[in-house]
């Protein structure tokens, strides 16, 4: 997913709130670049860079394309590039450095004055570092550079992202979840592609040149760090954490991209992945269009996510939008139709076969071929719920009432027969060509269904989340982190706090460790953990339930039993941003801080409480069930610039 270094990059157009940055020095004059870093991956050996004695390039152990920067051992060695800025922005730097000692520094200075800098760890093999919000005025002069330690420095693949949008800040009684947060807003951040920057297309493990350009659209890295590409499934399940840094251009762009793809001709399934262009198809995943991979719940996936980023920007593209609108449709109609002939039930089937001809699940990985899985089923749950949402917001009401109910009645049909009678397990999760029943531990279409909350609160299910935190603990444990970090959000669904937290320290804690496909670095430089941190801090911990169009959020603190209290600053809903803080599970403050807008809250809060205070004074609360549990609920407007608290005692 990284650009090689054979390839030049050159930035056209940037963000509208940012100057234009070139990555290559092949601007042309009228481009007027606020910013032209050369030659960023060594493949022009020195060209644009100064080197003190003991440094120089190399091509023998290049993170990508051929070329790379070392320093030697000992104090004193630098390489750096220096550019005067013509514009203001603010801008995230990242390299992929090796370092065989302590020491080492990778640095940012403007006007001489350190902006910001990374002391590199004793790590031979590659890993992405990342200098973040590097705010530069027009006629400054920023100097990037690798400093010396210890033992020698390879560098390689230096990246430009914008600075987010939205720098969300968290302070609380628990240090790990500040610490936690702070660097995955900053890791999630450093995976965003310049809109107009001209990069590689087509490159993966085998093509590393990949095969031609393309001028990159607004995009973020979705799936593995050495393709030129991001992910329906990986995307899926980043679009909460973008949306909390208010990545909405890249949301929007991407899933509109997902669209697009999802033709007649491919039988209304997107594509698996798509360059950052935004129109290419990646080709190690598509080669015709009869033979391309495709799971069947990203089809689904993507029509709830598209709705959870019009919950948070409030962009009315995400229902005026035909090419939107029409894949939620067919999503949700003409795709089950086609894909419904071997068990006809109304669930959408998988081939039973490869990847390349479609799969029922994301669990890829083993012996079983079902045509129907638990991850499936549930996500075409949500997908129906979703569409049911964004019709009633198009102002369709007949649509929005047909939906839940088809919603309705498959969560009926999946507990009352399609999971069979099994508890823990002995529970259904997957259905073959022959009829055959799979259960027992499944990963993906084991988890997913407690996740999508199509399974109905209850004992069967509290047995069942026992059963996954069990298998994950233990010998299920999947090997690839990406997989363990749905774990959070599927036991928040069923407010099992503490069993969330601990996933998300896990998923934290093994960050620096070597992902199992080499080429990917640690496991911290998989894009999907640091982006579902940010979402699971904001709308797991922290319960927050944005309604943009309707100016209107719901919240309800899930903090876990060790974390007194939790703080966030910075969130934006649609033109508003929002500070919010929990005390526990009895006491929350929402202040409306910046934006134009009032603000409808409703507090919530577990369990039957008879009042609720506002403010210290009481209020007849209303109670309310979700997804099983009764939480007692106190609604009221929020005002610009004001600060509302909530609390029951």
């Amino acid at each position: 997913m990284r650009p090689s270094r054979s390839m030049r990059l050159s930035l056209l157009a940037a963000l509208a709130t940012l100057a234009p940055l070139i990555v290559s020095g092949e601007a042309s004059a009228a481009t007027q670049p606020a910013l032209n870093v050369i030659n960023p991956g060594f493949e022009q050996g020195r060209t644009g860079w100064d080197f003190t004695s003991g440094t120089g390039t190399a091509t023998n152990v290049p993170h990508g394309g051929t070329g790379l920067a070392y320093l030697d051992e000992g104090s004193g060695k630098k390489v750096s590039q220096t550019i005067t800025a013509r514009a203001d922005g603010s801008y995230d730097f990242s390299a992929w450095i090796a370092a065989a000692g302590t020491g080492g520094r990778f640095v940012a200075r403007v006007n001489g004055t350190t902006a910001g800098s990374v002391d590199l760890p004793d790590r031979p093999t590659y890993a992405r570092y990342t200098i973040s919000r590097v705010a530069l005025r027009s006629g400054d002069t920023l100097e990037i550079a690798f400093e010396s330690g210890t033992g020698w420095v390879n560098v390689d693949d230096l990246m430009v992202s914008p600075a987010a949008p939205v720098d969300p800040v968290v302070s609380s009684s628990d240090p790990k979840i500040v610490a936690m947060f702070d660097w995955a807003k900053r890791k999630a951040n450093s995976w965003v592609r310049l809109p107009g920057t001209t990069g590689p297309l087509n490159v993966d493990e085998n093509n590393p040149s990949g095969t031609g350009t393309g001028v990159y659209s607004p995009s973020y890295w979705a799936g593995y760090a050495h393709r030129s590409a991001y992910y329906s499934r990986d995307m899926a399940h980043q679009v909460a954490g973008a949306s909390v840094l208010g990545l909405n251009d890249e949301n929007r762009a991407m899933l509109r991209a997902f669209a697009n793809s999802a033709t007649a001709q491919h039988k209304y399934y997107p594509v698996w992945a798509l360059n950052f262009d935004n129109k290419t198809y990646l080709s190690i995943d598509y080669h015709n269009p009869n033979s391309f991979v495709r799971e069947v719940p990203a089809t689904f996936e993507l029509v709830e996510k598209a709705n959870e980023a019009y919950r948070w920007s409030g962009d009315s593209a995400y229902i005026d939008d035909p090419s939107l609108w029409n894949y939620y449709k067919h999503a949700t109609k003409e795709f089950i139709e086609l894909h419904d002939g071997m068990k006809p039930n109304g669930v959408a089937e998988g081939s039973g076969g490869g990847i390349f001809s479609g799969v029922a699940t994301y669990n890829e990985i083993g012996t079983e071929h079902p045509i129907e899985s638990g991850d499936s089923i549930g996500s075409q749950y949500q997908a129906f719920r979703a569409m049911s949402a964004l019709a009633a917001d198009k102002g369709d009401k007949a649509l929005s009432v047909k939906f839940k109910k088809k919603a309705d009645d498959l969560k009926s049909y999946f507990n009352t027969s399609w999971s069979g009678t099994g508890s823990g397990g002995s529970m259904t999760r997957a259905y073959g060509k022959d009829g055959e029943e799979y259960s027992g531990w499944g990963k993906e279409n084991s988890w997913f269904m407690p996740m999508k909350q199509i399974m109905e609160p209850g004992t069967r299910t509290d047995t069942y989340l026992d059963f996954i935190d069990q298998q994950s603990s233990g010998s299920g444990k999947p090997g690839n982190i990406e997989a363990i970090s749905y774990l959070p959000d599927t036991f928040f669904a069923y407010e099992r706090n503490d069993t969330a937290w601990k996933w998300m320290k896990y998923v934290y804690d093994q960050r620096d460790l070597q992902h199992p496909v080499s080429r990917q670095g640690p496991n911290g430089d998989y894009p999907e953990v640091s982006y579902t941190l940010v979402g699971q801090t904001v709308g797991g911990l922290m319960g927050v339930r944005p309604n943009a169009p309707a100016h209107a959020l719901n919240t309800t603190s899930r903090l876990p039993a060790d974390m007194d209290w939790l703080r966030i600053e910075d969130i934006r809903i649609g033109g508003n941003t929002f500070t919010l803080r929990h005390d526990g599970a009895t006491k929350s403050t929402l202040t409306n801080s910046t934006g134009p807008a009032s603000y409808t809250w409703e507090a919530r809060f577990p369990g039957s409480h008879a009042r609720i205070e506002i403010d210290g004074k009481p209020r007849r609360a209303t109670t309310r069930t979700v997804n099983g549990k009764t939480f007692s609920c106190a609604t009221v407007t929020v005002a610009p610039g004001r600060t509302v608290t909530a609390e029951v005692r």
